[in-house]
């Protein structure tokens, strides 16, 4: 190499190191050379990462991992739980449904004047009330609820909101869902 190569790769420096202006004055033809690893640390294409930092980060994806599984079992167990629930729930309301023409049956015998089904029908009255059970039995007067009262027969009133004018045959309902509406006669 000759000297003017010599002078030429002083002038340019290579990837890895570069001039450090701040320690230069101007003119000065002797400006400190820095090495680049040493002032922005690491270059990106460096083959021997931080083995700390390697085992820090794989620590913090695991833990991630680890906390975003247990967050997903937690909403499972929830969900499932919640499916149970409701499983027993509709199957409690159909068992409860399908009795209720049992109660009719005795309704209808008490009103007949059978009096020998009255301790039936009070006892499986009891039983279905304290698995939550309640009658929709609306008095004459009150104001109709479609949500509650199925209304079969209309008789002309004074023009105001409609209300019950006689209730056919009693409604039930399971635990606040209305299982069967109260069949009413309604005044409109």
């Amino acid at each position: 190499m000759n000297e003017n190569e010599n002078e030429n790769e002083d002038q340019n420096p290579g990837p890895e190191t570069w001039w450090a202006p701040d320690r230069a004055t101007k003119g000065d033809a002797d400006a400190e050379l820095v090495d680049a690893e040493f002032v922005d640390g690491p270059s990106v294409g460096d083959d021997n990462p931080d083995p700390l930092q390697q085992v820090t980060a794989e620590r913090d994806e695991y833990l991630d991992s680890l906390q975003r599984s247990q967050a997903e079992f937690a909403n499972f167990r929830k969900a499932v739980t919640k499916r149970e629930s409701d499983a027993r729930a509709r199957a409690a309301e159909a068992l409860v449904a399908e009795m209720l023409p049992v109660l009719d049956a005795c309704d209808a015998a008490l009103a007949q004047g059978v009096v020998d089904v009255e301790p039936v029908h009070k006892t499986l009255l009891d039983v279905l009330e304290r698995a939550g059970l309640s009658r929709v039995d609306p008095n004459p007067g009150e104001l109709f609820d479609p949500n509650a009262h199925e209304a079969v027969m209309n008789e002309p009133g004074d023009g105001g909101e409609p209300e019950v004018a006689e209730v056919l045959r009693a409604g039930f309902a399971f635990k606040l869902r209305v299982l069967r509406p109260a069949m009413v006669k309604v005044r409109s």
